[in-house]
């Protein structure tokens, strides 16, 4: 790939972070063109900006995004844009759940700058790259990783209405926050209940409460 062609959207909502993924990314790309995004209006905005973009190191908590809902949300409306998780979480079942939910990498915020510089570097090469000591050929939780994968059916349109019933937004609050009518919100939410395999917006939203902590997913809990 030509390095001075090459775009980067950083997504993360503190300065000091985004200081040194910027320093790594051009470390990786030199000449690279660099967008930053604070929360999830200018993220989604940048992306609508340049649908081109190469390349998104995305934050699991910032303004609007919280745990998986950011990542599950590129991955439905950008499936072609490869996505970094840089994450202070460092918990192993967080890492396989972004793996699971399509991330192309996980770079702890822990790791030098010439590591996230190596790893950054890899992904633009079309590689995957995770810490070291994590094995992504490790089984996970069948359960976790089966509920993983019906998620990552979810438009993203459903994954913003999820977010949403998490939020204890009514219907017609979600309408006017998407601007479209109540009868298009009832139609989302039944789908999301009929994909994620849930009978209740309850479970639904105790799904969504996991989802947003980047914890382990299990159905029974």
């Amino acid at each position: 790939m030509d390095s001075g062609t090459v775009r980067v959207l950083i997504a993360d909502d503190h300065p000091l972070v985004v200081g040194g993924l910027r320093e790594a990314v051009l470390g990786a790309a030199p000449g690279a063109e660099i967008a930053v995004a604070h929360d999830f209006d200018s993220m989604a905005a940048a992306l609508e900006a340049t649908p081109d973009t190469d390349l998104v190191l995305l934050d699991l908590n910032m303004p609007g995004v919280r745990g998986f809902s950011g990542l599950l949300f590129l991955r439905s409306e950008r499936p072609s844009t490869p996505v970094v998780i840089v994450s202070g979480n460092e918990d192993r079942a967080v890492i396989r759940h972004c793996l699971e939910f399509g991330a192309s990498g996980f770079i702890p915020k822990s790791n030098s700058l010439e590591t996230m510089r190596e790893a950054i570097a890899q992904v633009l090469d079309g590689g995957r790259w995770t810490p070291p000591d994590f094995d992504p050929n490790a089984q996970g939780h069948r359960e976790s990783s089966a509920l993983a994968r019906r998620l990552a059916t979810l438009t993203p349109q459903q994954i913003r209405v999820l977010m949403m019933l998490s939020q204890g937004l009514l219907n017609k609050q979600i309408a006017y926050e998407l601007t479209v009518s109540e009868a298009t919100v009832k139609a989302h939410v039944s789908a999301i209940l009929q994909k994620l395999g849930v009978e209740s917006r309850t479970q639904a939203v105790i799904l969504a409460t996991k989802i947003e902590s980047a914890q382990e997913l299990s159905i029974a809990s």
